[in-house]
């Protein structure tokens, strides 16, 4: 069993564990993730591993609550136990090479692409970091990120904190002004990643993307989280989570995501009026 030690809330809808385990903590880098289990017979709920603690043999899970599954994890307090988690699973991200790295993170990518940061700037390479939400309550980690970034940028949709508009549209700025930036790093929804994407293939700057696909297994057993990537099947769980965004069929990995939304819709609301119920 795993007991979490520590538990806040970082936005409105984006929640923080910290865990005790020990083996995963010692072994896992950066672009990793676990899956977690509530209890038996739970969902498996694969999440990105946004930091970890050696000395103490903890993890820290970074998640949004969105279904049923993340809400009853909403509900978890300090000193309760997950009934399973494995990891880390997945490759890390391979920055080969890169010397000027642009790390750009939306909404829950926030927490997966500090990591990242976090490894480049403890190997001495520039980083400049954009990251971005749709208003000012949706933002953290930005205290984390700016303390291991050369540079650091912040947009809302909605001009309520930093800079209005999108991670976007400074990522493009930096483009046109630094030429010697060889590499992007994006995590976030599908749809930015894939603006990102489309950017840098202009550029001409390798792009690395995070993606989440639909995974149950996550040992590259069921083929549910099949992504087409440079022409060829991949699955997200064992060959990454981190792609090539040039090479990655975006239409096709949406289409994918959104399967079963009415099902999770579903599940969710009647997981709402239980609760409401026993209140």
């Amino acid at each position: 069993m795993y007991r979490i030690v520590k538990r806040s809330d970082v936005s409105d809808t984006v929640k923080l564990i910290e865990v005790e385990a020990p083996l995963i903590a010692g072994s896992a880098k950066s672009g990793q993730f676990v899956v977690l289990r509530l209890k038996e017979g739970g969902e498996r709920i694969p999440l990105t591993i946004a930091d970890k603690d050696k000395n103490k043999g903890t993890v820290t899970i970074v998640f949004q609550v969105v279904g049923k599954s993340t809400m009853q994890l909403a509900d978890f307090k300090v000193g309760e136990e997950l009934k399973d988690l494995l990891g880390p699973l997945g490759k890390a991200t391979d920055f080969a090479g890169a010397k000027n790295i642009v790390c750009v993170a939306g909404g829950v990518g926030i927490a997966e692409i500090y990591p990242e940061v976090k490894e480049l700037h403890e190997e001495g390479k520039k980083v400049t970091t954009i990251i971005g939400a749709r208003n000012k309550s949706l933002l953290f980690f930005e205290k984390e990120l700016k303390a291991v970034s050369d540079a650091m940028h912040v947009t809302t949709d909605d001009g309520s904190y930093g800079r209005k508009g999108f991670v976007s549209d400074v990522l493009k700025e930096l483009l046109e002004k630094d030429k010697s930036i060889d590499l992007v790093v994006a995590v976030g929804p599908v749809i930015m990643m894939k603006v990102v994407s489309e950017f840098t293939k202009n550029y001409k700057v390798r792009t690395i993307v995070s993606l989440n696909p639909i995974m149950l297994d996550a040992t590259g057993m069921c083929g549910a989280c099949r992504v087409t990537v440079g022409g060829k099947t991949l699955f997200g769980c064992v060959d990454g989570p981190s792609f090539d965004g040039h090479q990655v069929d975006f239409g096709e990995l949406m289409k994918r995501l959104n399967q079963f939304k009415d099902e999770e819709k579903n599940s969710a609301e009647i997981y709402k009026l239980k609760c409401k119920e026993c209140r």
